[in-house]
């Protein structure tokens, strides 16, 4: 069942569940396009295929918002947008261990292993540069509370920007030696554009699930 945040006739937002595809993929798993699309041609009684366009990503273990263009022309503003870093996306995330330092911004240029599908920090100039902005809201049980604004969106960069700096996640099976099991602590939490027909800005926000560790720490709107 798809938890919808946002709709109207241009833009639809939904809360995208852990460990759930964006798109098909070789898993053969169901993905929250094809899912997307089927709660639309439900709800209007679309005849054929139902257009939905995909403009951003999210890594397949990671849950939150994600916002679908219901229209070409939505679509193609959207993704310009996320072109030019115009799309504000805001993730929250749980270390295990203390962040020193309680805000600062983090660069890096990161080079990704197609074959393993990991993402290493490399030397300046020679992976793609990779800029996010932190502050720590709360720290608790040897855990950090990170709020985390994204300059650049490449692929498991906020897990390995701060596994670098000795700052893993929270279950994160791929960058954290000592991950426990559990569903990694990172979470798609906001995100702001411009509405692509009406010119207005739009925040869209979906809150994290009341699980561990997220549950450790009380999350301000």
């Amino acid at each position: 069942m798809i938890r919808v945040l946002y709709e109207d006739n241009h833009v639809l937002a939904v809360e995208k569940p852990v460990n759930v595809p964006v798109n098909p993929d070789s898993s053969l798993d169901e993905d929250l396009l094809t899912m997307c699309k089927a709660y639309l041609k439900e709800k209007y009684s679309k005849p054929g295929n139902v257009y939905l366009g995909l403009v951003h990503r999210l890594d397949r273990p990671v849950g939150g918002v994600m916002i679908f263009a219901k229209t070409s022309k939505a679509a193609s503003r959207l993704s310009d947008q996320i072109r030019r870093n115009a799309v504000k996306k805001e993730y929250l995330a749980v270390t295990d261990g203390i962040v020193r330092q309680r805000q600062g911004t983090l660069c890096d240029y990161l080079v990704k292993d197609e074959k393993t599908n990991t993402v290493t920090v490399t030397a300046a100039g020679k992976g793609k540069k990779s800029i996010l902005h932190y502050e720590v809201p709360d720290e608790k049980d040897g855990m950090s509370l990170v709020h985390i604004t994204l300059e650049t969106g490449r692929a498991h960069q906020i897990r390995v920007q701060f596994a670098s700096r000795g700052y893993p996640l929270v279950c994160d099976q791929r960058y954290n030696p000592h991950a426990s099991k559990g569903q990694i602590a990172l979470h798609a939490w906001r995100i702001t554009f411009e509405h692509p027909v009406k010119k207005e800005p739009v925040t869209v926000t979906c809150a994290p699930p009341q699980t561990y560790p997220w549950n450790r720490f009380e999350v301000k709107e």
